[in-house]
């Protein structure tokens, strides 16, 4: 097996653990407030990455060189989890999925003011046919609105915005003391809510949250062997096989079925993302395929 196919098939099995995690997240969320889910989760793959960073290089994977940003990174992860936990307390798996999804088009176009980068005009129509998706999925005004998909666009801006500071520190950091960061600070601001809001887990909630933290871990892990294995325009758009196991696992679950309304918008959106995607590659920007906001 070669090394891209081996790198394909990562990238489609961490889409398996991100949506057990998120299928987990969703059954603790009905008996636990959102804000101790994110904090167990985050506190176990902490751990965790505490135990690949000795094992991958030792202590020089602690030292890096963008403080700042990693702690700017570990904080925006944590607001996008948390915002997409509290959305997925009201909305369909696969609703999530589809909004998520839109991280890749908040990243083309965030990248202009943030990176300065330039973004073409086949990539621009993409990214607004992209968010007329969403329009599709979210019908504001409608009986199918649900307040609780702005939370899921507020997860997407977070994530996109991680996405991009990741490309900034990617440069001088390697994966492994990224992946440490990322869990020490949403740790540690996953922490501040606690006082008002803690509730003591029981019995089955304990191995859903053990099982959030492991699957983060797991699954970023993942995502950094599938990209040290296949470039990143082969990997992209595997990113979307994730919509299926939504749906399998909210109709397994929770006895969801999406609209044909979500259907619709959620594979213009993934159709949108496929097309910046391939302009990114045609042009030699795309460097990696952004990580789910999990």
């Amino acid at each position: 097996m070669t090394p891209r196919i081996t790198g394909i098939l990562l990238m489609m099995a961490s889409m398996v653990v991100f949506t057990s995690l998120d299928t987990a997240a969703k059954l603790v969320t009905q008996e636990l407030p959102a804000a101790v889910a994110v904090f167990g989760r985050y506190s176990v793959a902490f751990l965790i990455s505490v135990v690949v960073v000795l094992r991958t290089g030792g202590m020089a994977l602690f030292a890096t060189g963008h403080p700042v940003l990693q702690a700017l990174r570990g904080v925006l992860l944590m607001v996008s989890t948390i915002l997409n936990f509290l959305a997925m307390m009201h909305l369909q798996l696969a609703q999530t999925a589809a909004i998520f999804f839109t991280i890749p088009l908040w990243v083309c176009a965030l990248s202009v003011p943030i990176l300065g980068e330039h973004v073409g005009w086949r990539r621009w129509v993409a990214v607004i046919v992209g968010f007329l998706g969403v329009l599709v999925i979210m019908r504001p005004g409608s009986d199918g609105f649900h307040w609780a998909m702005l939370l899921s666009v507020g997860s997407s801006f977070c994530g996109a915005i991680y996405n991009i500071v990741t490309r900034k520190v990617g440069a001088r950091d390697r994966a492994e003391t990224s992946l440490f960061y990322v869990g020490f600070v949403g740790t540690l601001a996953a922490a501040v809510p606690l006082p008002l809001l803690w509730q003591m887990p029981q019995g089955l909630q304990w191995l859903l949250l053990g099982f959030m933290g492991l699957a983060g871990a797991v699954g970023h892990l993942m995502l950094i062997q599938a990209h040290r294995l296949a470039p990143a325009s082969a990997l992209a758009p595997f990113l979307y096989t994730q919509i299926v196991w939504m749906i399998i696992a909210g109709y397994a679950f929770f006895g969801d079925v999406p609209d044909l309304w979500t259907l619709i918008g959620a594979g213009i959106v993934v159709a949108s993302g496929l097309v910046v995607f391939a302009r990114e590659a045609s042009v030699g920007k795309m460097r990696e395929v952004p990580a789910p906001a999990d």
